[in-house]
């Protein structure tokens, strides 16, 4: 594990050495160890994996559901920390396209809503237990594409912090964005992550800079 700034670390390929980077977004009072943590469960050896710390746990104060005004200017820091991210990658030799996020609860959400505010091809987008951030009403209408990006959606059809509506809207404009969705709702599991989920996002992180991908 490097330290590559005080609120991100790394863990994996050396990303001059990589064929595809991850960036693991924590939930709601977890960290980027936790996450990195994750990262075990992926039977990978070239990837990089990049692990972003909020400050105090959060990335933004309350639901992500409120209104927009609510949660700045925690919320547009968080999404200039991805930029940053992304933009950093993709000096060192990572494009977008050899670039997944990969977030969990508060993190899923915000891998997500940066990716359509930054719609590009990306490696892949995958959000555990999250959706699009906004209060209802919302409209993501935002420029750029996907242009078939492999977004993996899963979540429980009970979880007591994601309404299953916002996660069926979520993939419809991930999809009008020309996202490549995948969307799978796990009956009565709760707010959790399960193995089919590692699963998928795993097949996402082979098919990077292949032929698949």
């Amino acid at each position: 594990m490097t330290t590559l700034k005080s609120n991100v670390i790394r863990a994996g390929a050396p990303i001059g050495a990589a064929r595809a980077a991850v960036v693991l977004v924590h939930g709601r009072g977890a960290s980027a160890e936790s996450m990195l943590g994750l990262a075990n469960a992926f039977a990978t050896s070239d990837i990089a994996y990049i692990a972003p710390q909020a400050p105090s746990g959060s990335w933004y104060p309350y639901s992500f559901m409120a209104p927009f005004a609510r949660n700045e200017p925690h919320f547009g820091h968080a999404l200039t920390m991805l930029s940053d991210i992304v933009d950093d990658l993709g000096k060192q030799g990572l494009p977008a396209e050899r670039i997944a996020l990969l977030g969990f609860s508060q993190g899923a959400c915000l891998a997500l809503e940066f990716a359509v505010r930054n719609a590009r091809r990306y490696g892949g987008v995958a959000a555990l237990s999250g959706a699009l951030i906004g209060p209802e009403g919302t409209t993501w209408d935002y420029p750029g594409q996907l242009a078939g990006t492999p977004v993996f959606l899963g979540c429980s059809d009970v979880d007591s912090h994601i309404p299953l509506a916002r996660v069926h809207e979520s993939a419809n404009v991930l999809r009008a964005h020309g996202g490549d969705v995948t969307e799978i709702i796990y009956p009565g599991i709760g707010h959790t992550i399960v193995q089919d989920e590692i699963d998928h996002v795993e097949r996402i992180l082979r098919s990077i800079g292949t032929s698949e991908g």
